[in-house]
């Protein structure tokens, strides 16, 4: 069962994958979870390079309190904003990768 699961998501990423990629003018928005942090980045597959990338670990430059899931969520998605206006780029498409 949990081998049919994964196969399926692993179908639904590559069908999504193959959509965002249509869409040349515009970099790829990746969004990673895992049990403790947040990783966001910014690719341009044309060229197989990371434009732009945040992780949740460097927040904690934002003061000593304890942060929540989506207050961390809101700081992770501003800290990537800027690195992505700094290079210029004002669109993206979102990589749900098979969720």
């Amino acid at each position: 069962m949990a081998d049919k699961k994964l196969e399926n998501r692993q179908k639904r990423k590559i069908r999504i994958r193959a959509k965002i990629r249509d869409m040349k003018d515009r970099p790829r928005l990746s969004v990673f979870r895992s049990n403790k942090h947040l990783y966001g980045q910014i690719i341009d597959d044309e060229q197989g390079k990371t434009l732009a990338s945040a992780v949740s670990q460097e927040l904690k430059e934002a003061g000593s309190k304890k942060l929540t899931k989506l207050e961390k969520a809101k700081l992770l998605g501003g800290k990537l904003a800027e690195k992505a206006l700094s290079q210029k780029i004002k669109k993206v498409v979102f990589d749900r990768g098979g969720h």
